[in-house]
């Protein structure tokens, strides 16, 4: 039988009606769960229940926020088979990725702790106009309040805490909305959070697909929003929301470019573990690799060797680097867009192979501007190589995108580096490592339509907190 999922509200289930979704395990296909769509009474309640905590635990300390945060990392590490058994069986992620996404959720809980115990407000100074005189003042970081955060399948557990982890340990409540593959991690999480001694109430988490999202972000009592996902349903999102503060991942299609200098050997390897391990269902998966014509052919035949040696197949098994899609309507698309590079003339370098949710890596070479491939996100395991003369075309190139989330360049020269650097529309650049490669520490975000708003420890938590200004004039 399938497991149903509901809402989880002040710290337990929630029963309630509502239309089913049934969630198919990507590798075999079979139903492990039937999750139910949240009715906007349901949202309602658990955005009240959040709102009502956050007031109870206005008072709550650094210190004590900082415990929470480390009491759960250690509750999450202590569950993390059972974590990573999910992630496997729901989104179809290799186990040794999937082990690792579990084990980096401590190390971010801790860092958003240690990070909090240093932010610190600036004195202002009020005399630096004659009317101030007399008068100090100074500013801090303060909570908006409830914080709505709806998050993507594709890190179920990584992406979560990304969002969870800074809005709590800033003072606020959060009312979670995972997307419905990541749902059964999203209410174990928010179970060991309270299992750990977060107080009831600043975890909500409300089930569903598109319904209780639009209602979570319309939603008067929620002051902010943190989001993940598509481009379209982030517009449809921010529509909902209206004059509120809102922090959004989009859409990419990254680009990679591979200079004429550049270690061939090197990239090919980085880039094609950026493209297609976890099935390139990454928001920053290599998806455009742009490489100067000196170096095209060694690059190709290196890139395509990359390639063959990932390993496709049970997503359960250690050595798996490629597993299933999360859907057959995912692979759908994935394939659509395939042979739509094809029909449009482009050439098959490999050929995508596909048995049911399963994709096999794919490259084509001379793309049209006009394929799916080349202006849409694919989120597959497909990559486009496309030859450029020199550093404008390849500029050109890498620029002739909607988006602009994280990109790469592989060059020796210092010159080319900063010369990227400075003329690459992207939120985050990367020399020398392929676009996948994301560390915690820094502003991750982007640009264009790829969103708007910075995650990373510090960064995530400015966002999803708000200067206040005091003024003080001293009565004497």
């Amino acid at each position: 039988m399938p497991t149903r999922l509901q809402s989880f509200i002040h710290g337990a289930s929630r029963d309630h009606d509502g239309p089913r979704v049934r969630q198919c395990a990507p590798h075999d296909l079979e139903v492990v769960a039937e999750i139910h769509d949240s009715p906007d009474a349901i949202v309602a309640e658990a955005v009240a229940d959040a709102r009502a905590a956050y007031r109870a635990q206005r008072s709550a300390t650094v210190a004590q926020r900082s415990r929470w945060l480390l009491d759960a990392g250690a509750a999450i590490d202590a569950s993390a088979e059972e974590l990573t058994a999910f992630i496997i069986r729901d989104i179809g992620k290799p186990r040794r990725l999937a082990s690792f996404e579990v084990t980096r959720v401590s190390s971010y809980l801790r860092a958003c702790a240690a990070e909090m115990r240093t932010m610190r407000g600036e004195t202002i100074p009020l005399d630096a106009v004659d009317n101030g005189a007399g008068r100090l003042g100074f500013t801090r970081r303060v909570p908006y309040g409830v914080v709505a955060a709806i998050t993507p399948f594709n890190a179920p557990i990584n992406l979560l805490i990304q969002k969870v982890a800074p809005a709590l340990i800033a003072g606020n409540a959060v009312v979670v909305k995972p997307h419905p593959a990541g749902t059964r991690v999203a209410l174990a999480v928010a179970a060991l959070f309270t299992k750990a001694g977060l107080p009831p109430g600043l975890f909500n988490v409300v089930t569903g697909d598109r319904s209780p999202a639009a209602a979570l972000a319309a939603h008067a009592d929620v002051d902010a929003v943190t989001f993940t996902g598509g481009t379209a349903a982030g517009d449809a999102l921010v529509r909902a929301a209206g004059a509120k503060k809102f922090v959004a991942e989009l859409g990419a299609n990254s680009a990679n470019i591979v200079l004429a200098d550049a270690d061939v050997a090197d990239a090919a390897k980085r880039i094609a573990s950026a493209a297609f391990e976890a099935s390139g269902q990454q928001c920053v998966s290599a998806q455009r690799i742009i490489v100067a014509a000196p170096v095209y052919d060694a690059f190709v035949n290196a890139f395509r060797d990359a390639a063959n040696a990932l390993v496709v197949g049970d997503p359960d098994d250690p050595r798996t680097d490629i597993g299933p899609m999360v859907s057959m309507a995912a692979a759908d698309r994935v394939m659509r867009m395939f042979d739509d590079a094809i029909a449009r003339g482009a050439r098959c370098l490999l050929d995508a192979r596909r048995d049911k949710c399963l994709v096999s890596p794919g490259i084509v070479a001379g793309v049209p501007p006009d394929a799916l491939l080349w202006r849409e996100e694919a989120f597959g395991p497909l990559a486009v190589v496309q030859r450029c003369s020199d550093d404008d075309d390849a500029l050109r190139l890498a620029n002739d995108s909607p988006f602009g989330l994280q990109g790469s360049v592989f060059t020796r020269s210092l010159d080319s580096a900063l010369r990227f650097a400075d003329e690459f529309d992207v939120g985050s650049l990367w020399i020398n490592e392929a676009s996948r490669f994301r560390l915690d520490s820094y502003p991750f975000g982007g640009v264009k339509r790829s969103g708007f708003g910075r995650e990373g420890v510090r960064y995530a938590i400015e966002e999803l907190s708000q200067l206040k200004f005091i003024g003080i004039r001293p009565i004497r």
